[in-house]
């Protein structure tokens, strides 16, 4: 019965397995839901969507399987049960002579409708087929689907028909998930999960439900495994550029920072401005009063760290590839010196721009940072921090 929603779903390019499918049966099956479309839309978003990504194709599909559902009341499907849908839809549509058509006549123009529109939904209480004048199909009515009228408001249909309705209702309000957008906190943390190296670490207390039937088996008698809870294992290191070009991505980056102290356990972070130079702040706030030299850093944390660095890479280009070219202190030595230290120390880096992609070529010291860091430079899109964090593994 509701194969083609599945097979929707497979053609909007949702990856949903098979299991998924069956498991969301199962649910409908139990009563989970009943006559209720809005519930029914959750229960498929949650059995058979994974990934924030395809919320939106999600929606596509629902409303390509389900379009015109929510007009049909209880009383309807109790009076037609097992009648195709096609049947009904053809039956609604409303065929007239010339001469009908040309008795009806116009409302008097676009606001008058509208005004008009307004009105009725007001007053209407109910699914009306048929008719002159409430929303409806079938009739003759300028409100609805399936009828005709010359100056009318097309409500709840799939493709115009006479070509005559001066405007369409049926306009789609979804929000854009699907990969391209900037992020918030909850996106983040959806990227950034394809980053884990899973480890079993620290005091033993997890029980291990496994190990306690095979010792129970074993044994004879009762006997309690436990074992450490698995943490993911990843260190990261994380540079944030502060300040100037980047005031307007504080909250974005904040976000960012949000989501990767409670993804990472083990996760470090220091300040810089622009580009990295001789020293970086834990506070940024101090930056002069408590500056930690970079060389520290790079002794400090090893190979095995990943290594982020954050910021729109808007400069000088002076300041990436001359001494004394940055522009708050007199740096001994060129910012791409420092940067390629810190490439040789953690090979495993990337840099997230949240500059939008399109604007990267008009920027030269962008270009200059891509180009040393091999093209590894991302985007701080859910699709970019995806990508960013398979480069990282």
């Amino acid at each position: 019965m509701f194969l083609p929603f599945f097979e929707n779903l497979r053609e909007a390019n949702i990856p949903v397995s098979l299991r998924e499918y069956l498991t969301f049966l199962e649910a409908v099956k139990a009563g989970l839901v009943t006559y209720d479309i809005e519930a029914f839309y959750v229960l498929g978003r949650v059995a058979m969507v994974k990934d924030e990504r395809h919320l939106d194709r999600y929606d596509r599909a629902f409303a390509a399987t389900f379009q015109g559902l929510d007009d049909i009341k209880l009383g309807d499907v109790l009076e037609a049960v097992d009648i195709p849908a096609d049947w009904l839809e053809k039956m609604a549509e409303k065929h007239l002579s010339a001469e009908e058509k040309a008795e009806i006549e116009a409302m008097g123009g676009f606001d008058k409708l509208m005004e008009t529109l307004k009105e009725r939904l007001k007053e209407q209480e109910g699914r009306h087929q048929g008719g002159n004048k409430w929303v409806g199909t079938a009739g003759t009515s300028p409100f609805g689907a399936y009828g005709y009228n010359p100056e009318g408001v097309r409500i709840g249909q799939a493709e115009s028909r006479h070509q005559r309705a001066v405007k369409v209702w049926d306009k789609r309000e979804f929000k854009n998930l699907d990969g391209n957008v900037e992020l918030g906190t909850r996106n983040i943390k959806v990227a950034l999960k394809r980053l884990r190296a899973w480890a079993r670490d620290g005091a033993h207390d997890e029980l291990d439900l496994d190990g306690t039937i095979r010792a129970t088996a074993e044994h004879g008698y009762l006997d309690v495994k436990t074992r450490p809870e698995r943490r993911n294992a990843v260190k990261v290191l994380l540079f944030l550029d502060i300040g100037g070009s980047m005031d307007p991505y504080i909250k974005l980056v904040e976000e960012l920072f949000s989501a990767a102290r409670s993804e990472f356990k083990h996760m470090e972070h220091f300040y810089f401005h622009n580009c990295l130079y001789e020293g970086v702040w834990r506070d940024n706030a101090r930056r002069w009063d408590a500056q930690t030299p970079t060389w520290e850093v790079l002794r400090t944390y090893g190979p095995d760290y990943k290594c982020i660095f954050v910021g729109d890479a808007s400069m000088s280009p002076y300041e990436i590839a001359y001494p004394g070219g940055a522009n708050e202190h007199w740096n001994a030595e060129a910012g791409s010196v420092w940067l390629e230290r810190a490439r040789e120390q953690w090979p495993n880096h990337i840099w997230i721009n949240p500059l939008p992609e399109q604007h990267w070529p008009y920027t030269q010291s962008i270009s200059m940072i891509q180009k040393q860091f091999e093209n590894r430079m991302v985007p701080m899109t859910l699709d970019g921090i995806s990508k960013g964090m398979r480069e990282l593994i």
